[in-house]
């Protein structure tokens, strides 16, 4: 098939596009490398696409989302049978100081991939949604049913912006469209900006580590390998809607249209304190913990309820946080050459 991959040079779409290169798909990618992090990373990913540039199977675009003519120009160049839509701007406490970003790229942005998908056929459109939409929701494990009308971010009301306005092209132009709601992706070719980055960094630096809620977040970490399965299963079953779908007790994770969301996490929730003891063993290196309140937008606890996305799919999350934060740091060591 033809795929549409953008932020094909972030974390997680460079990994879902070298996993649809190597099973023979043609991608096209769209970034716009932007500088929110080190944009010598994002171009590092790319280099692992460069094998499959050269035979014509893998296109790259620099592309900004906002640019309404460029991405209706891609489209047209290389009309793609599927869209996984994972190009947005990032980050909770980002969106706190700069939520005009967020709604150039995650709003108007996410419109452009709309009319594109809209105008030349697509066949799905998978996109991504995030753990955040839950918001104030105190009730674990999130699932995909509950209501979600109480975000504590600016960046995860764009990502329910996002499903609403997908649940709308599904059912006025019939676009099968499938939201994956991410739960703390983590693993190799991480981004600089989260968690796992940040605090390798800073024990390998000998600085502290600002520990937000005192360490007591709980966080459904999943890995990198199993969120690109979980993606490439949903893309390969386009959303049908729900003939049991009743407007009188409406269910928020499915609808009468072809639309559909999931949870995609490891449904295994883990302590912070956890995931820095597991640095400290692999880096073989004692953190020093700046332990902080809560921080404004953040939520205390996430886990995901992924019944109906291993109902529908058979994803089954398998990598645990032990065997996750190893490769992480390995793969840190060798990338940035550093010895432990």
């Amino acid at each position: 098939m033809n795929i549409l991959v953008t932020g094909v040079a972030g974390f997680i779409g460079n990994a879902v596009a070298l996993k649809l290169l190597q099973r023979g798909d043609i991608v096209i990618g769209l970034d716009n490398l932007n500088n929110y992090y080190d944009v010598s990373l994002k171009k590092a990913r790319l280099q692992r696409l460069e094998a499959f540039q050269q035979t014509h199977q893998f296109v790259f675009r620099k592309i900004d989302l906002a640019d309404r003519q460029d991405v209706n120009q891609l489209f047209e160049d290389y009309p793609p049978q599927r869209v996984i839509h994972l190009a947005a701007q990032a980050g909770v406490r980002y969106s706190i100081e700069n939520p005009l970003t967020y709604i150039d790229s995650n709003i108007v942005g996410f419109t452009h991939i709309l009319e594109g998908c809209r105008h030349h056929a697509v066949e799905h459109l998978v996109y991504a949604s995030s753990s955040s939409v839950y918001g104030a929701n105190k009730k674990l494990p999130f699932s995909v049913h509950d209501n979600i009308d109480h975000p504590l971010s600016l960046y995860a009301a764009t990502k329910k912006a996002n499903e609403l306005m997908a649940h709308t092209y599904s059912y006025l132009y019939g676009i099968p469209t499938t939201g994956l709601r991410f739960f703390t992706v983590y693993g190799p070719w991480g981004r600089p900006d989260m968690a796992l980055f940040k605090f390798t960094q800073a024990i390998l630096n000998d600085e502290p580590l600002p520990v937000f809620n005192y360490g007591k977040h709980r966080r459904d970490f999943t890995y990198i390998d199993d969120i690109v399965e979980g993606i490439i299963r949903v893309l390969d079953r386009p959303a049908t809607p729900n003939p049991q779908w009743d407007g009188y007790a409406p269910d928020p994770g499915t609808s009468l249209a072809p639309w559909r969301v999931y949870n995609i996490g490891a449904h295994t929730p883990v302590e912070l304190l956890r995931y820095i003891e597991l640095l400290e063993t692999y880096l073989g290196k004692k953190a020093q913990l700046n332990l902080l309140p809560l921080q404004p937008g953040d939520v205390p606890d996430t886990h995901a309820d992924v019944l109906a996305l291993k109902e529908d799919t058979g994803y089954e999350p398998t990598t645990s946080v032990e065997v996750g934060v190893q490769r992480f740091v390995e793969w840190y060591c060798d990338f940035y050459q550093i010895q432990i």
